[in-house]
This record gives structure tokens, C-alpha cells and sequence, in this order.
């Protein structure tokens, strides 16, 4: 079969064909119909992701497709079960073999790209929101990167929450898709104050922050007594030095999220994040902004646009 892989660290991945695994106890293969990419996938051809493997590996965190066949001792899902997969790696191939209780069931209405584009993204938007930050109806929630992959999803889910959402990107084509996903006010990244902005609004409750550098710091001196600051991620290559001091005088949370850990310690509660999440996209209340779709072949134009920071939502590819 083809996989898109890392050979080794730092080298550019290529497509490469390899061995058709077959399912071991308690593993599914699934024919991958669809794959979404993320940033984490970028530190990953480095080696600088937390859950890197070793090399030669087949990129792909997360993805959606068909089970094909399991091995002993799986119940569920069943062959010819629709079904999106958290598998971490793997997911840029034709096919996979992936732990079988790491498999959601798809409804026959839900389009296998956006099932694709969804678990992280929104997985991590609502965990970090609901679960970590205790976000409540009519506080102020200030989302950094508002056009990124998390960072619309949690534009969407504030909205959805009762909050007022501030939303912080970088020119007026980004602004404008988290305008679309309901954000109240807009904050350009290039040319506003952060800071300004936020206060001249009231100040900030909770801080939703998958970028790091500058746009922390900011952030933090716009935050209210008792505010939270969610660290998600940190796509400007900057991770921020936290002067304890700032936390200490206004009572201020910083909190630490990383979604892909609740698989290692607590499944429950991304098992029970997602499922409310299902509901809202059958509701209507969520829906995946993908702005870019490449056939297996073209993946490494993905990867360039997540690179450059062109793209908007999510980038997926299929097969």
C-alpha cells in the first residue's frame, strides 16, 4: 500500500510503499478514506512532538474510513463499520491498523472529511473549554489563532457555550472565517494591540492560546481577576516565559491541555467530550471549516500550507 512517511528526522516525508499490516488482539483495519492534518504533524518530521515514533513512521493523526477487518478478541466495531480514529500516527496510507476502542462510530450522514477534521480539533476545543476551563455563559473568552485548526473549533464552541468571543488572527481574510464562526469582536494580530483591544472590551476571562510567544504575553495582561489561561499549543515557535507574579496579584489560572494524554490516564472523559460533540454536529451547531482538500499524492502541499500558516481550519486528505 502507499504511505506518506518520515524515514528520519528532519528529512522531507515521501510517499513510499509498504507492507499491508494486518490487525493483531483487540486492533482494526481501516481502509482510510480520509485524513486531517495538524501542527502536531509538522513537529513530528522533526521529532520535537511529545508522541513522536520512531522512524520510519507513516504521518497521520487522525482519521476516518472503513473497517475492513479485526483481529481476536474486538466486538465493536464491526467490519464494514463507518468509523473516525484517533490513531496518533498512521493515518496518511490507504490502510491502518489501529486500536479498536480508539474507533467512534460514524453516522451515514456524516461525510468522511469532515469526520477527518474533526476529533483533535474540536476534541481539544471542547475539553479544554468545558472540561479544564469551566467556561460559563456570558464570560469573555479571547481565542489566539481564531482561524487555525483548534482555534476556530474553539471559536465555534465558545459561541456555543454562551460566552462573548474575541477572536484574534492575523489579516482580514482569516478574521473574516472566524467572523463566520460567530466570534463577537475581531482582533488583527498584524496591526492592533492585543492587550488594548481586550480591555477596551472588558477584559478577558478565559484565554484560549494554541500560539504562544508575544500573543501570551499580551494576552495575559488582559486578563481579569480570577481569569484562565488555557495553554494549548505553540505554533509561533515561541514558548513563553510565565512571570509567576502576573498569576499571583490578579489570582490568575494557567492551565496545561493536551488532549491526546486523556487516552493515557482518563479515556473517559474524551469518550463522554465526544459524544456531546457528535450531538452538536447532528444539531447543526458545529460544522468543520476545511479550507483545503489534496488527494494521498499531493500531502506534502498540506503539510506546506499548515508550514506557512495559509490555510484556514482544517487541511485533509484523502485516498
Amino acid at each position: 500500500m502507499h504511505a506518506f512517511q518520515v524515514t528520519h528526522f528532519g528529512a522531507a516525508p515521501s510517499l513510499k510503499v509498504i507492507d499491508n499490516a494486518t490487525p493483531k488482539e483487540n486492533e482494526v483495519k481501516v481502509k482510510i478514506e480520509a485524513c486531517g492534518l495538524n501542527f502536531a504533524d509538522l513537529l513530528m518530521i522533526k521529532g520535537e512532538y511529545q508522541d513522536t515514533p520512531e522512524p520510519p513512521f507513516t504521518l497521520g493523526m487522525e482519521v476516518a474510513g472503513i473497517v475492513e477487518s479485526v483481529g481476536p478478541g474486538v466486538s465493536s466495531p464491526t467490519v464494514g463499520s463507518r468509523v473516525a480514529v484517533f490513531g496518533g500516527s498512521g493515518g496518511l496510507a490507504e490502510y491502518g491498523v489501529f486500536p479498536a476502542d480508539r474507533c467512534v462510530l460514524l453516522s451515514d450522514d456524516m461525510p468522511f472529511t469532515d469526520a477527518a477534521a474533526f476529533l483533535v480539533a474540536y476534541g481539544t476545543s471542547h475539553m479544554a473549554l468545558d472540561y479544564k476551563a469551566r467556561l460559563q455563559p456570558g464570560e469573555t473568552l479571547l481565542v489566539l489563532g481564531a482561524a487555525g485548526g483548534v482555534g476556530l473549533t474553539a471559536v465555534e464552541i465558545g459561541k456555543v457555550m454562551g460566552a462573548k468571543v474575541i477572536a484574534c488572527a492575523r489579516g482580514p481574510e482569516k478574521l473574516a472565517v472566524a467572523r463566520n464562526a460567530g466570534a463577537d469582536h475581531l482582533i488583527d494580530a498584524k496591526t492592533e494591540d492585543i492587550r488594548e483591544a481586550c480591555k477596551s472590551l472588558g477584559g478577558v476571562d478565559v484565554v484560549y492560546d494554541p500560539v504562544g510567544g508575544d500573543q501570551f504575553t499580551s494576552a495575559l495582561r488582559a486578563c481579569k481577576p480570577e481569569a484562565r489561561i488555557l495553554s494549548i499549543g505553540f505554533a509561533s515557535g515561541d514558548v513563553p516565559k510565565v512571570p509567576a507574579n502576573h498569576l499571583l496579584v490578579k489570582n490568575i489560572s494557567l492551565i496545561g491541555f493536551y488532549w491526546g494524554g486523556y487516552l493515557k490516564f482518563k479515556p473517559a472523559a474524551l469518550t463522554d467530550s465526544l459524544s456531546k460533540l457528535f450531538e452538536m454536529y447532528i444539531a447543526g451547531e458545529i460544522k468543520p471549516h476545511i479550507s483545503d482538500i489534496f488527494p494521498l499524492e499531493r500531502a506534502a502541499e498540506g503539510l506546506e500550507l499548515l508550514r506557512s500558516r495559509r490555510s484556514t481550519g482544517k487541511v485533509v486528505i484523502t485516498m
